[in-house]
């Protein structure tokens, strides 16, 4: 049997959890449904978010939760099997791998980006440790430490690896750029080297990890020591529940939003690093209560109409 919501919200985390948040107060029938893992669940405190800096990812999690369920919110934990739209705007159905089905005036996904990371031994055992990705969430812990930057392999990845680099000096005096299999420009090369970070040349054959990350080993048997890493991989946004709804992605994946998040298909949206692989925890959470403002509006303007036309 179905059962029906005003707003069904798949993906429990910050942006998903703060449009729940604001819909729950503003009195609407919703479900989140909260299945995997939060890409940020291998790092032990997070950091940029005003009042919460050092906070363990889960605690904001589990606050954020019992705050929704407070509010009448429904905590689901499973995982989506299927969305359509099986009507007009208004009319969405969302299957779960459980056999439940939920009907939705509404949707917003909130399901995030997986990092593609780096097939080196060392990287996915010290991940989230010291092995990142962020500067502006984990620089001021390794702070004064000699840091590296792994090169990245895609145009995008590369592009981010080098800006990475070029922001690390403000944490560090010793910054070291590992090219491994990049084709690092001559223009690049200048830009680093006026940064003061040095580039290293050959391919990495792995990170050095004994009970926390030592450095790094090149294919030639080239060690160089470290006390942390950063690396940029690609970003592949969990899209799957948009796709299945028919929203408007560009070529590498990433659906078409309004400020609001409002995509291509009538009554759906997008919050979170699922449309913005830029947005971390903070800006998260607001995207997703700024389109929890837009949701409830467009529902009081269906609302709305609909009485007018009874009238």
């Amino acid at each position: 049997m179905s059962e029906t919501y005003d707003v069904v919200i798949v993906g429990g985390g910050a942006a998903g959890l703060s449009a729940a948040l604001v819909l729950t107060r503003a009195r609407r029938r919703v479900a989140v449904v909260r299945g995997g893992a939060p890409r940020n669940a291998p790092t032990e405190h997070m950091h940029g978010f005003l009042s919460r800096d050092g906070m363990p990812p889960g605690e904001l999690i589990a606050s954020g939760s019992a705050e929704v369920a407070g509010y009448g919110g429904e905590l689901i934990d499973d995982m989506v099997t299927s969305a359509e739209k099986t009507g007009e705007p208004g009319d969405f159905t969302v299957r779960l791998a459980s056999g439940r089905e939920l009907r939705a005036r509404r949707v917003l996904v909130a399901t995030g980006l997986r990092d593609v990371l780096p097939e080196l031994p060392g990287i996915r055992e010290r991940w989230g440790a010291d092995v990142l990705h962020c500067p502006y969430c984990h620089g001021y812990e390794v702070r004064d430490q000699p840091l590296g930057i792994l090169g990245g392999t895609e145009p995008a990845a590369s592009a981010r690896a080098v800006h990475v680099a070029l922001l690390l000096p403000q944490w560090s005096a010793d910054v070291i750029f590992f090219a491994h299999t990049m084709a690092l420009s001559e223009a690049d090369r200048a830009r680093l080297a006026g940064r003061g970070v040095r580039v290293v040349d050959g391919q990495v054959a792995r990170l050095v990890v004994a009970d926390r990350l030592r450095g790094v080993e090149l294919v030639d048997g080239r060690a160089v020591p470290r006390a942390a890493m950063f690396v940029a991989p690609p970003f592949v946004p969990n899209a799957d529940v948009l796709l299945a709804l028919g929203c408007d992605v560009d070529g590498n994946g990433w659906v078409h939003t309004d400020k609001s998040g409002r995509t291509s298909v009538p009554g759906v949206w997008a919050a979170g690093n699922v449309a913005d692989p830029a947005a971390q925890v903070i800006s998260a959470a607001g995207a997703g209560s700024a389109a929890a403002i837009a949701i409830n509006a467009d529902l009081v303007e269906q609302d709305t109409s609909v009485v007018a036309a009874t009238h």
